[in-house]
C-alpha cells in the first residue's frame, strides 16, 4: 500500500516536472535560467573589462568628446548583452505560435529601447557640437533645441516599439485627431507661451544670468528660460515663475545690457558762495570725473558739471556722469569715493552744502503790539 501511494505521489512529480509552466518542462526552464544568469554576469564583466578598457583609451586622447559618448553609450551596451541572452534562450525553447511572437517582439523591443536609449544619452555629449552654434543663436536657443532632439528621439521611440508589438501609430494618432483639437483649444495659453518663448530666444532681449526688470511684474536675475514660463531670482532670493508673454508683450528693462552706469545729482551750495567758490567747486568736481579711471569720458559717454539752477535755498550743481562698471556693488563703492571728494571740494572751496531753510521779514508790528523786547548788551567790566 506504501510503495503504490509512493509510485502514484511520484507520478504526479514527474507529470509536473514535465509538464513545467505553459507546456515547457521545469529543466529546459532551469536551462533558460541559467543562461539569462550568465549573460547577465557577462553584463557585469563586459562593463568591468570591455568598457574600462575602452575608457582609459578615450583618456589618452586629447577631446572630451569621445569620453562623453562612452559614457552615454554604456548602459545601451550593457542592455544588448542582456538582450543577446534573451534571444539565446528563445531560440532554445524554440516556442511556437503566440510564445514565439511574444518573444520574438521583447527581444526586437529590447533592441530599440537600447539604441534609442543610446541616442537620447548621445543628445548630451552632443551639446559640444551645438556649442559651436551659439556664435549663431543664444545659448538659450541651443538648450532648446537640444531639449526638443531629446522629446523627439523619446516620441520615435515610442512609435518604434508599438510598431513592433503590432499597435499603429498613424491611425493612433488620426483617432486622437479630435481630442487634440480640444486639448489645443484648452491650451492656447501654452502655445501663446511657447512662441512668445521662441519670439524672446530669436530676439535675443535677455538671457540667463542677465538683471531684468519688467514693470509691475517682476524685477531680478533670469534663472531659466522654460518653454512655457521664465524663472526669475528676485533680489530678495525669492523665485517668481512668469509667464513667457510678459517677456514678449510688455517692456522688458535688461540692465544687464548696460554699457555703462550713470550717475545724476544736483549738489545744493550755500547763496553765500562767491563767484570765484563756485566756479572752483565745479571745476575741482569736473577735474576729479576726469581724472578717475572709474569714470567714462567722453565722447564715449557725455558729461556734464554745471551750475544748474537758484533753488529755494540753494545754488544747484548738476552733476551728470557714467561709471566704466555696470556692477552694482563696484557702482556704489565708485559713488562713494565721488561723494567724498565732492565733500573735500567744497570745504576746500571755504563754501558749504545748503539744506532747506525759510527767512522771515517783518516790516512793521501791528497796532497794539507789545515792544520786541532786546536784551541789554554786557558790558564789560575794567580791571
Amino acid at each position: 500500500m506504501v510503495q503504490e501511494l509512493a509510485a502514484n505521489f511520484w507520478s504526479v512529480l514527474v507529470t509536473f516536472w514535465n509538464d513545467g509552466v505553459l507546456g515547457i518542462d521545469f529543466a529546459r526552464l532551469l536551462i533558460v535560467a541559467g543562461i539569462l544568469i550568465f549573460f547577465y554576469v557577462l553584463r557585469g564583466l563586459f562593463a568591468r573589462i570591455v568598457l574600462a578598457t575602452v575608457r582609459q583609451w578615450a583618456k589618452n586622447t586629447d577631446t572630451n568628446f569621445d569620453d562623453m559618448v562612452i559614457e552615454a553609450i554604456s548602459p545601451s551596451l550593457k542592455l544588448l548583452v542582456v538582450t543577446v541572452g534573451v534571444f539565446i534562450a528563445g531560440q532554445y525553447l524554440a516556442l511556437e505560435g503566440i510564445g514565439g511572437i511574444i518573444i520574438d517582439n521583447l527581444v526586437r523591443s529590447m533592441v530599440a529601447v537600447a539604441f534609442f536609449w543610446a541616442l537620447y544619452n548621445v543628445t548630451k555629449p552632443l551639446t559640444l557640437v551645438f556649442k559651436r552654434l551659439e556664435a549663431v543663436l543664444t545659448r538659450e536657443m541651443v538648450d532648446w533645441l537640444i531639449t526638443a532632439t531629446r522629446i523627439g528621439v523619446v516620441l520615435l521611440g515610442l512609435a518604434t516599439i508599438l510598431q513592433i508589438w503590432g499597435i499603429q501609430v498613424a491611425p493612433l494618432i488620426a483617432g486622437l485627431g479630435l481630442f487634440g483639437v480640444a486639448v489645443a483649444l484648452g491650451a492656447q495659453d501654452l502655445f501663446k507661451n511657447l512662441l512668445a518663448g521662441l519670439s524672446i530666444l530669436v530676439e535675443k532681449r535677455f538671457g540667463v544670468g542677465d538683471w531684468v526688470k519688467v514693470d509691475g511684474v517682476v524685477e531680478g536675475t533670469v534663472e531659466q528660460i522654460g518653454f512655457r514660463s521664465t524663472r526669475v531670482r528676485r533680489f530678495d532670493k525669492a523665485p517668481v515663475y512668469v509667464p513667457n508673454t510678459e517677456f514678449a508683450d510688455g517692456a522688458v528693462t535688461n540692465f544687464s545690457a548696460m554699457t555703462h552706469r550713470r550717475i545724476y545729482w544736483k549738489i545744493g551750495i550755500e547763496y553765500s558762495a562767491s563767484k570765484e567758490q563756485l566756479q572752483q567747486v565745479r571745476n575741482g568736481i569736473e577735474a576729479y570725473v576726469l581724472g578717475n579711471e572709474d569714470f567714462a569720458k567722453p565722447p564715449e559717454v557725455p558729461l556734464f558739471v554745471r551750475i544748474d539752477a537758484f533753488n529755494d535755498s540753494s545754488i544747484d550743481i548738476m552733476l551728470y556722469c557714467f561709471t566704466r562698471t555696470t556692477v552694482w556693488g563696484e557702482w556704489l563703492e565708485s559713488k562713494e569715493q565721488l561723494a567724498l571728494a565732492i565733500k573735500g571740494i567744497v570745504e576746500g572751496a571755504g563754501t558749504g552744502f545748503a539744506f532747506p531753510s525759510t527767512s522771515i521779514y517783518l516790516e512793521s508790528l501791528p497796532a497794539g503790539a507789545p515792544e520786541i523786547f532786546e536784551p541789554p548788551k554786557q558790558v564789560g567790566t575794567s580791571a
